[in-house]
């Protein structure tokens, strides 16, 4: 007998960082599957992305299994990370929080490439480049 899927949940979670709190146990708690070793699983495969938010898919089945999908940081803690800064500005259009490469937004495209709706490289740095321009960062050469 195939397994049956019961739910699928979709939350964010801090890499490397998650507990049985929420948002983990609220969202997974009502469907009676081991916190435990979720946690455990996810905390392992986002070691290197410790402290940025990380978009998680969990397939839940009948017997209590399930199944964890992780994608990549989200595109905003990529940036920053890039950009070597702590938030984004609060006014956009007068104070900008500094700078970011074009080398560095090839980088960020390139890690990020699977979740983005892009074709190509070029495509994924402009759409980085416009989510930077909205944080208050400029793009330079």
């Amino acid at each position: 007998m195939a397994k049956q899927l019961t739910a699928t949940v979709r939350f964010h979670a801090k890499g490397g960082q998650a507990t049985a709190a929420p948002p983990v146990g609220t969202a997974l708690g009502k469907y009676g599957i081991n916190l435990g070793q979720f946690v455990q699983q996810f905390n392992e495969r986002t070691k290197p992305d410790l402290g940025m938010r990380i978009p998680v898919v969990v397939r839940v089945y009948s017997d209590r299994s399930f199944e964890l999908e992780t994608k990549t940081p989200h595109s905003v803690d990529l940036l920053k990370q890039a950009a070597g800064i702590v938030n984004g500005s609060g006014n956009v259009p007068r104070v900008k929080v500094g700078q970011i490469t074009t080398k560095q937004l090839d980088d960020v495209a390139v890690k990020k490439m699977k979740d983005l709706n892009a074709r190509s490289v070029e495509t994924a740095r402009n759409t980085l480049a416009g989510t930077a321009r909205s944080m208050g960062l400029d793009v330079v050469s």
